[in-house]
């Protein structure tokens, strides 16, 4: 008997903006198995039981404790895992909230908020430090036999193609040759974009600048991603971007697996 599993990943810059913008009624309506967020900006306890048990979901929650109302993670689940850890035990980087990992039988799934390198050197150097460690920690699972998916925003658009404007932005951070280069390698230790296995077209984005109302032009960026492992690609069924659901500057981003 075959088993399936929709997962949706969306960057929600604020779980209780969305809320206040019909969240709860859109997840009602979709009902992923799998509901990854990113950019939660608060705490389980500043949320009520119609977000920390709806519908039969189980939320699994790694928030920030640098300072409140920054960064965070949830991972909602309509299928108990059978185990879900937060962070990667380094204080600097758990500190600020940004992994979930849950474990399935059929797979391992990680929720990811990667860090943002555009403040100044020091937190670009942060961000390629946490990508280091991360697919350190994602590889070592995969040589104990380990299946990988891990989705979230990666805070790097790939190539020239998921960007509107590449040539005007190879020199900020999120498409600097040296955050492509980890996407790259990403790819060769077999993790493979899904979404791009079904479209390589272009115009393809998931993220836009609210202050210049670039969405209504959709001159925007791909930074969202679902990456499986290879021996997963033939359990991927499907992968999709979701451009006309509103409610943060970015949108969401899923995949349909089988096994």
């Amino acid at each position: 008997m075959s088993k399936s599993f929709t997962l949706f990943s969306w960057n929600v810059n604020g779980i209780r903006a969305v809320l206040r913008k019909g969240f709860l009624e859109w997840l009602d309506h979709v009902q992923p198995d799998v509901l990854c967020l990113q950019e939660t900006k608060a705490c389980p306890e500043q949320l009520g039981p119609d977000v920390l048990n709806h519908d039969h979901y189980y939320s699994y929650w790694h928030s920030s404790t640098v300072k409140k109302g920054y960064s965070g993670v949830v991972t909602f689940s309509k299928e108990k895992p059978i185990c879900v850890e937060t962070g990667f035990g380094i204080e600097k980087f758990d500190r600020e909230g940004r992994v979930v990992m849950t474990e399935f039988r059929e797979f391992i799934l990680f929720n990811v908020y990667f860090p943002n390198g555009k403040k100044n050197g020091e937190r670009l150097n942060y961000k390629l430090e946490f990508y280091e460690v991360f697919l350190k920690t994602i590889d070592d699972l995969k040589k104990k036999g380990k299946k990988i998916v891990f989705c979230g925003d990666v805070n790097t658009a790939h190539t020239a193609i998921d960007l509107a404007h590449p040539k005007q932005n190879e020199g900020v951070s999120g498409f600097l040759p040296i955050e492509r280069a980890w996407i790259d390698r990403i790819i060769a230790h077999d993790y493979v974009d899904s979404l791009r296995e079904f479209h390589p077209e272009p115009e393809l984005y998931s993220w836009w600048d609210f202050k210049t109302r670039a969405r209504d032009r959709n001159v925007g960026w791909r930074i969202d991603y679902f990456f499986v492992q290879k021996e997963l690609k033939k359990h991927l069924k499907g992968a999709f971007i979701l451009p006309e659901v509103m409610g943060s500057d970015h949108c969401p981003v899923g995949i349909q697996l089988e096994f």
